[in-house]
């Protein structure tokens, strides 16, 4: 089970933003994530999602032996570092100015065993998916990605490229404003979408989707 990043108090959000670090255990490690909230922003904390992403991971209910797995979004790296620790093959990705902390994260966390079995990249979506199989994985895991309504088409579009009818999507979300569904709705047009787990106490929902089968022309 993981370490709460954060004691319980009237503000715990900013307790957590400002924390340097985060500690956790997962996968019988024990994790320490470095945070820069004052200088990197909502990249560089661990929020609640990739905390209950990371916990329904260990419980065992997805199957990451040697799966191909890629992250989006990934911040601090933490449900990228949990997978690959768990036994995936793991490409950890976000956009350019959060790989520092990213890579370095990776690089404390992970032992010298499990280190070939994570490449961080830049990835920014919608831009230069050519430099990522298309369909090329079989599951995709974005812990907290859903809140910024201009990058919901973005967002779709590297889905689309990434994953095949095999491939399996989680994301983790907390559903703070009406855009949220209305990213969800727009998910289910091309895949199908059910809610597997809802941690309580942190509010965060956990869908899975599959990308429907493509009809072809008659």
């Amino acid at each position: 089970m993981a370490l709460v990043p954060y004691e319980e108090n009237p503000l715990p959000a900013l307790s957590k933003l400002h924390s340097s670090a985060a500690e956790f255990r997962f996968a019988d490690q024990e994790l320490r994530l470095a945070q820069d909230w004052k200088e990197r922003g909502v990249a560089a904390v661990v929020w609640d999602a990739a905390v209950v992403m990371c916990m329904y991971l260990e419980l065992g209910a997805v199957e990451l032996k040697g799966k191909r797995v890629i992250e989006l979004g990934a911040g601090t790296g933490l449900v990228g570092i949990v997978a690959a620790l768990l036994g995936a093959q793991v490409t950890i990705t976000d956009r350019e100015p959060a790989l520092e902390l990213l890579s370095a994260n990776v690089q404390a966390n992970l032992p010298p065993q499990s280190r070939g079995s994570v490449v961080v990249s830049e990835l920014t979506w919608g831009q230069g998916l050519e430099r990522f199989p298309a369909g090329g994985f079989d599951l995709v895991l974005g812990a907290d990605i859903v809140y910024l309504e201009e990058s919901f088409p973005s967002l779709l579009q590297t889905l689309e490229h990434l994953c095949s009818d095999r491939t399996v999507v989680f994301l983790a979300c907390k559903i703070r404003y009406e855009r949220d569904t209305n990213f969800l709705s727009m998910l289910r047009r091309g895949f199908a979408v059910e809610g597997v787990h809802y941690d309580t106490h942190r509010d965060i929902h956990l869908y899975k989707a599959s990308r429907r089968p493509r009809t072809r022309d008659l």
